[in-house]
């Protein structure tokens, strides 16, 4: 069977939403790259200055499989994302697309273990979470990580929290 990219699918998942305001059906038969579960984050960017336009995703799975991930995700960036006005249709051509497939979690005790360029990072601290992918510009040290995290999560520096790693397989 052959390969199904999943960027396609997520621009293909954004572009039925608009169109029809229901979600795409999952391909079928599905692709042997998409029967597996894992966490997706779909972000999206303005092809002309390379700004987010949208991101959202789950780093654990909540869906039957990878297929049914990246298009519930791919949706959400491009509606849900409380930073952006939801994407127009007359957008998507100017528009540019990535999936990021996630390694699972692993708990980490120090900054020693985290290599921004390597690892993403989510912060635990109570019911607050704070997430980062990798190799994001302008972050370069796991100290910058770690200060994200806990800002985005509302999470004191002083309290306790945990942090876990991750690594992504990025698609564009």
């Amino acid at each position: 069977m052959a390969t199904y990219s999943y960027v396609k699918l997520a621009r293909e998942a954004i572009h039925y939403y608009l169109l029809k305001k229901k979600l795409l059906a999952c391909p079928s038969p599905l692709p042997s790259n998409m029967s597996s579960r894992s966490g997706v984050f779909v972000s999206i960017k303005i092809k002309k200055n390379n700004n987010l336009r949208g991101c959202i995703g789950t780093i654990e799975p909540n869906q039957d499989n990878l297929a049914k991930e990246i298009i519930k995700n791919a949706v959400r960036a491009a509606t849900c994302d409380p930073r952006f006005e939801p994407v127009k249709i007359d957008e998507l051509d100017k528009l540019s697309f990535s999936v990021d497939i996630l390694t699972p979690l692993e708990l980490i005790d120090s900054p020693d273990e985290l290599n921004p360029k390597q690892y993403g990072l989510s912060i635990n601290s109570n019911d607050k979470q704070g997430i980062l992918l990798p190799d994001l510009k302008g972050i370069d040290t796991p100290e910058q990580q770690i200060d994200i995290c806990l800002k985005k999560a509302n999470i004191s520096k002083s309290l306790h929290y945990q942090m876990y790693r991750f690594e992504v397989k990025r698609y564009n």
